[in-house]
């Protein structure tokens, strides 16, 4: 907050402050620690100092034992699975370029059958193409050899297959006879066969793991039907749904089962082509196995534990199980108590948080942003800080305030006291939580510490929700690094926390966002945000006195100018002195004749009323009418400050003047009370209002200099600066000599950029007439 108008807390501790303090301390101790003021002695896991039994038969729920059952029933639950439409347009793709690459190997080797089936049969031609070309050429010569006659052209220790081929080879030469036919019949062999082997060749290259022989050595009349056939098959298996994490045997025996149908070469094919692009084709459906196992965790029902009266619930010195628990909370035999030593260290802890707040709220807040913190801004930041254990206390832990704290502490605060408070508070409150819900809670400090630090840098609404959408991503993104290593609900769990994690920081943004104007307005806080709507020109009170004294508007302009790169320049609060400027005469359009600058070539109005008296009176009420027409628009008391104390308790010395010659000139003298003639301030208590009194006092001066030079202009900006000075005008406004003496070469430069020089530009030339004289004759006559 910027300077108000409250009672200052000053280096001496003041009586209020240590109340405060001790409503804090007292409060928050109060609502961290509440877990302590009913809390069990008898937990689970603690060993029982005695053998307590039933008093009474009850059946009570484990509530502990049915959370543990319900949280195993989710993680035993199946994914629910959905079929992928990019999946299988993808899947479908790579089939037609893997089909296409088969169509090219094929084109290699065509034709096939390379001979007529009553030359060579079919089978023959395909043995012949697969063997190696040395064993081709022995095979072609041993057909040749005529010698050998038909009962022992072969040898014995052949194979059958290879006897079979050598004995058609045979036969085809006696067919032949004639040695040109056989050559011919010969080279189509060897061409054949160079054409395999250079497919073969292209296939180590392009598909290392297919095995292309089935689809070579299939006939062309073949080869188009089972292309389709094999796209159906693909589309029906797809539709199927392929599941992910098969193995390379299951899916080639899937194939096969469809194709079980087919002749062997068309299985084959099968075999070889679509395991090569089968892949899943199935993902996940978060919503469906969301929903699969909460249904499965509502299908456990409540796990009951019965007792009869008389009955052991635990023996001595047996450690308590969650279902002795249960039995013994239930028949208030747990022995629940305040528990006095976790609220002492809480309330110290609580202390030392305080004790830091107020050295970085003294630290930081009043010596390095030269602000004043006042009781009112102690009570707000306590009111924030309690809602977060509140509603911790009221709700769960998911839906602390905590990120709606940190945005509003870091905009009304700024960034560092933001930050001080999101810390403070993530380091208090777990005193209260037990520790299974911590990791939690940090993912929101996390995400509550980046709000509070980008929340200082909006300059609009706008801004700000913008850094709320960053405060959830980053509150979702932490939640899934905190959580993920002992997440045992599978990812789709993981990533639905977290999503909900951030939709509710974002959520509690949104409501920062809307409850901010009116805390600032009952706390009459000065934000960044909220000086940049009120500077809007088109707010009424400006326009109103754009329109009713356009003078001062203009006035009002160049000395915001002024003021605002002096205050740029001594690193004081821009946006406030932008604002109060703009406001800090708007007390003129009471009576904006009063006031020269609005006459316009008019008489004057205090020659006719020729009374400095009455003049001084007009001239003071700029002030008063001016904070009343302030408070009637509801302007924070900071910015309202800058109407009274631009003026300060300066003389208006041209009427005092004035009225001194008159009481001269008077039979008999009379005397002049110079406190008829001065405002009645205060002088400028902060830094912002004095720049401006300093800019209003300069403004005249430099608008009336006729010179150019910089130094006259420095000179008489100087000379002002003094004045003031010397009539103790600055004395509470903190500003150095060396601030001034920045301040004056600031106010010069942006005179000289306000004043700065022009071409002389030549007189326009005569206009030629655009359409020639009617007198005038036509041009050859």
């Amino acid at each position: 907050m910027w300077p108000c108008q409250f009672p200052v807390e000053t280096r001496a501790v003041s009586r209020r402050s240590i109340l405060m303090g001790l409503v804090a301390l007292l409060a928050l101790t109060g609502t961290i620690g509440y877990r302590f003021y009913n809390e069990p002695q008898l937990t689970v896991n603690t060993r029982s100092p005695q053998t307590i039994y039933a008093p009474q038969t009850i059946i009570v729920e484990d509530k502990i034992a049915t959370a543990a059952v319900r949280k195993a029933a989710k993680q035993s639950a199946l994914n629910v699975f959905a079929l992928s439409q990019s999946l299988t347009e993808t899947i479908e793709r790579d089939f037609a370029t893997l089909m296409t690459q088969a169509e090219a190997l094929r084109t290699l080797t065509k034709p096939f059958p390379f001979l007529p089936s009553t030359a060579l049969s079919t089978e023959v031609q395909v043995a012949l193409r697969r063997m190696s070309l040395p064993q081709l050429e022995a095979l072609l010569k041993n057909a040749e050899d005529r010698s050998v006659s038909e009962n022992n052209s072969v040898k014995r220790d052949q194979s059958p297959e290879h006897q079979r081929i050598l004995a058609e080879l045979s036969a085809a030469y006696r067919k032949v006879g004639t040695t040109p036919q056989w050559g011919n019949m010969r080279q189509v062999i060897i061409q054949s066969h160079e054409r395999y082997a250079l497919a073969q060749r292209s296939v180590a290259a392009q598909l290392a793991n297919l095995q292309i022989e089935p689809i070579l050595d299939l006939p062309d009349s073949d080869w188009e039907p089972l292309q389709k056939k094999l796209k159906v098959v693909l589309r029906r298996m797809l539709a199927q749904g392929v599941a992910p994490g098969l193995l390379a045997d299951v899916t080639k025996n899937a194939v096969a089962a469809q194709v079980s149908d087919w002749s062997v070469p068309h299985q084959k094919v099968a075999i070889q082509l679509l395991p090569v692009v089968l892949r899943s084709n199935l993902i996940i459906d978060p919503a469906e196995t969301l929903r699969q196992q909460e249904q499965a965790a509502q299908q456990i029902q409540p796990i009951q534990v019965p007792i009869r009266k008389g009955e052991v619930i635990v023996w001595k010195n047996q450690p308590i199980t969650s279902a002795n628990f249960a039995l013994l909370d239930s028949l208030n035999l747990s022995e629940r108590r305040v528990n006095v030593e976790g609220l002492v260290t809480t309330g110290l802890a609580v202390a030392v948080a305080l004790g830091l707040f107020a050295w970085m709220r003294r630290r930081y807040y009043q010596r390095w942003s030269h602000q004043r913190w006042c009781h009112s801004d102690t009570a707000l930041v306590l009111i924030l800080a309690l809602s977060v254990p509140l509603m911790i206390g009221l709700t769960e832990i998911t839906y602390t305030t905590l990120p709606a704290v940190g945005l509003l502490v870091g905009t009304f605060y700024g960034s560092i006291m933001g930050a001080v408070v999101v810390v403070l508070l993530g380091v208090l409150v777990p005193f209260g939580l037990p520790s299974a819900v911590w990791p939690t809670f940090f993912a929101i400090v996390i995400g509550s510490l980046v709000g509070s630090v980008l929340a200082s840098h909006a300059r609009s609404r706008e801004e700000l929700a913008r850094f709320g959408l960053v405060l959830g991503m980053v509150q979702a993104i932490a939640y899934v690094i905190l959580l993920g290593g002992t997440n045992t609900l599978g990812i789709f769990s993981l990533a639905a926390s977290a999503l909900r994690q951030g939709l509710i920081g974002v959520g509690w943004c949104i409501i920062a966002l809307g409850i901010s104007p009116y805390l600032e307005k009952l706390f009459d806080l000065i934000t960044p945000i909220r000086l940049a709507e009120l500077a809007n020109p088109n707010r009424p009170l400006l326009k109103q006195l754009a329109e009713q004294a356009p003078g001062t508007f203009q006035h009002t302009q160049f000395v915001t100018t002024l003021a605002e790169a002096g205050a740029r320049a001594l690193h004081c609060n821009v946006e406030l002195v932008r604002t109060g400027t703009l406001y800090h005469d708007i007390g003129k359009m009471h009576d904006p004749q009063a006031f020269i600058e609005n006459q316009f070539g008019c008489p004057n109005k205090h020659t006719d009323l020729n009374d400095p008296w009455l003049s001084a009176h007009l001239i003071r009420q700029h002030v008063e009418q001016g904070l009343v027409m302030a408070r009637k628009a509801g302007l924070p008391s900071a910015v309202q400050a800058f109407i009274p104390e631009h003026q300060g308790t300066m003389l208006i010395a041209y009427f005092y003047h004035q009225a001194c010659q008159m009481a001269q000139q008077s039979t008999p003298p009379t005397t002049i009370q110079e406190q008829d003639f001065r405002y009645e301030g205060p002088a400028p208590q902060s830094r912002e209002t004095g720049i401006v009194m300093l800019a209003d006092s300069c403004e005249a001066a430099l608008r009336a200099m006729k010179q150019k030079e910089p130094e006259a202009a420095l000179r008489t900006v100087k000379q002002i600066f003094k004045t003031r000075w010397q009539e103790q005008q600055l004395v509470d406004a903190h500003l150095s000599r060396e601030d001034l003496e920045r301040l004056a070469q600031t106010f010069v430069q942006v005179w000289q950029q306000v004043n700065h020089e022009r071409i002389a530009y030549p007189p326009p030339m005569p206009m030629m007439p655009r359409t020639m004289p009617h007198s005038m004759p036509p041009t050859g006559t």
